[in-house]
């Protein structure tokens, strides 16, 4: 025979009314009695119809979340944080995969009545969703956004502080000749990690700085270092703006017989998967995934729930860690 919400309230000891708040997470219920029922249900293995659900509540029980691409170990870090996290509150996570804003909103589920919110990850055309959201009345956070928006809430990832501590990493190793191999634009987080290497660099009075201009991929890394090699021009140390960048260097490098990090010290950024499983292991700037998920889906929340104030914005900034593993060593000048 099928459980229904008149077991779990027999169960718990409590009213069908104290039940269906719980399950609708309502914030009217004590927080003992919500433990009541919460046990109860899982004994009886009670699954609440999603259907009423939704209805009771008035909402979908859907957020979206909208990405421009999966190659990515970090961007999956954080995705599964938010799914795991929205899964705790009783939602679903629905995703569409897009480089086209539109294209994203002519999916049916990008609708003011098929999602309850949206989380945007790392958009390159911002403006184009923040218009779109704001028309339609969904609410939205963005992380590692490029740009500041009144009444937009973020999440982002303090870049120049990774820039500055991987470069003075270095630095510290004893190193003077250090380029840097920056990101794409528009990508905020490119200027702000430049801006941490300039820093560091003039902050130690090298004021010799080596930019050059990349793409987040291994191809730009090895097209780079090859120009090197071929120019007989190689820096001690670089400092990558990503950890494709990095391998991509890495790779070069020990194509021609480089030793690493006897010969040149190679910093990466985002401590994807890959960089401790590549010999080297890579030496890199960790973006806390799973905080950046959780905060984003924190704030998403209270704007649904109504909490947070629909006049205000806030941006969450999170710090970085550098991790150092095998790719970087003193440098001893002869």
């Amino acid at each position: 025979m099928k459980v229904s919400i008149f077991d779990v309230a027999k169960k718990s000891g409590l009213s069908v009314v104290t039940v269906s708040r719980v399950i609708n997470q309502a914030g009217t219920v004590r927080e003992g009695n919500r433990q009541k029922v919460l046990q109860a249900m899982k004994e009886l293995d009670y699954q609440p119809n999603a259907a009423a659900r939704s209805l009771a509540r008035g909402k979908t029980g859907i957020i979206g979340v909208a990405i421009s691409t999966l190659n990515d170990s970090f961007f999956d870090a954080v995705v599964k944080e938010m799914d795991d996290r929205l899964a705790e509150r009783g939602y679903f996570l629905a995703l569409s995969v897009s480089t086209d804003v539109f294209k994203s909103f002519e999916n049916s589920l990008f609708q003011e009545d098929r999602v309850d919110g949206l989380v945007v990850l790392s958009p390159t055309n911002e403006f184009a969703y923040v218009t779109e959201l704001e028309k339609k009345k969904i609410p939205f956070v963005l992380i590692d956004n490029q740009y500041c928006h009144e009444s937009v809430s973020s999440v982002i990832v303090d870049n120049f502080i990774g820039g500055y501590e991987a470069t003075k990493h270095l630095i510290d190793l004893g190193h003077q000749t250090i380029a840097h191999i920056r990101g794409p634009e528009p990508f905020l987080s490119s200027a702000e990690r430049e801006r941490g290497y300039i820093h560091a660099m003039l902050e130690a009075g090298l004021t010799e700085l080596w930019i050059e201009q990349g793409e987040f991929s291994v191809s730009s890394g090895y097209d780079i270092a090859d120009g090197w090699i071929r120019n007989v021009k190689v820096p001690t140390a670089v400092l990558a703006a990503d950890d494709f960048i990095a391998i991509g260097l890495m790779d070069a490098f020990k194509t021609v017989g480089y030793q690493i990090p006897k010969d040149i010290s190679i910093v990466g950024f985002d401590d994807q998967v890959f960089a401790s499983e590549f010999r080297p292991h890579l030496t890199t700037v960790r973006q806390p995934a799973g905080e950046l998920g959780r905060c984003a889906v924190d704030e998403l929340i209270r704007k649904i729930n109504g909490v947070a104030d629909a006049d205000t914005y806030h941006t969450i900034k999170l710090l970085p860690e550098l991790v150092v593993r095998q790719s970087t060593a003193k440098r001893f000048h002869k």
